[in-house]
């Protein structure tokens, strides 16, 4: 008999501050380990495999992001229910916020989206302790301003060689930036935050592996007087024209929004 296959989008929230990042790696925590390692709990008898929409660096959250599950023989038949026990044993820092059913033509991986990141950083003190998972700490002054000028430079179609890691092979280097701009922070607020903090907007169809972290540095390094935004434009229009030196901590970043096609 022919095996019947069930297709569902699920939805869900990470603190990825005590995770390798999306992907399974070996003796790492990862939050992909996690998810399957749950289901296979709550499902011991189903035949599953789960496709991420996107990988996430270690340490990088996310408040807005899902994966693909495909079921051979078991469907899922009442949503409510299946959420409640996926998030009872899921572990506190990860959260599953809503699930769909697919048809088996759709790809999460292939088929259009885009990703909105954001990066929160202050600078000037040290902050307090409890804010490191959610906001990356530049102890020397920066230049606000320009800052926020260099930023919108990233807009637009580019070659972002210099803004990922090197001698990676097969990898479409030229990506478009929808948005990049730097906003003060008002998407994340605890008692514990510095007084001032801001929040790089980046918003495009898809990534490289430190891209968006890259393109962080660049600015810190251009707000310290380091580099200048005419440097970020060269850099921008061939390789190796810009040496990157500051790769900005995955713990300021988090996919903010997810919207699948």
């Amino acid at each position: 008999m022919k095996k019947q296959r069930f297709y569902y989008i699920i939805n869900l929230q990470y603190l990825g501050f005590r995770f390798s990042g999306w992907q399974k790696q070996p003796h790492q925590k990862t939050i992909e380990g996690m998810v399957s390692k749950t289901l296979k709990f709550i499902m011991p008898e189903a035949s599953f495999k789960i496709l991420g929409a996107g990988r996430t660096d270690a340490k990088v959250s996310a408040l807005d992001a899902a994966f693909e599950l495909f079921i051979v023989d078991v469907p899922i038949l009442d949503f409510t229910a299946f959420l409640e026990l996926f998030n009872k044993n899921l572990p506190s820092d990860i959260r599953a916020i809503n699930i769909k059913a697919i048809d088996e033509s759709y790809n999460i991986i292939k088929d259009p989206k885009s990703k909105e990141y954001v990066y929160l950083f202050s600078f000037g003190e040290k902050n307090h302790p409890f804010s490191a998972p959610f906001i990356a700490n530049v102890l020397e002054d920066l230049d606000l301003e320009a800052m926020k000028a260099a930023a919108k430079v990233f807009v637009g179609s580019h070659n972002f060689s210099s803004f990922t890691v090197k001698g990676q092979k097969n990898t479409r280097r030229a990506r478009t930036i929808e948005v990049c701009e730097i906003k003060t922070n008002d998407i994340l607020k605890a008692n514990f935050f510095p007084v001032k903090s801001y929040a790089l907007y980046v918003k495009g169809k898809g990534f490289m592996r430190y891209q968006i972290r890259m393109m962080m540095g660049a600015l810190i390094q251009l707000g310290k007087g380091e580099i200048t935004s005419n440097d970020i434009k060269t850099a921008l229009k061939s390789e190796n024209k810009l040496q990157i030196t500051y790769v900005a901590p995955g713990s300021g970043l988090f996919l903010n929004k997810l919207e699948l096609d």
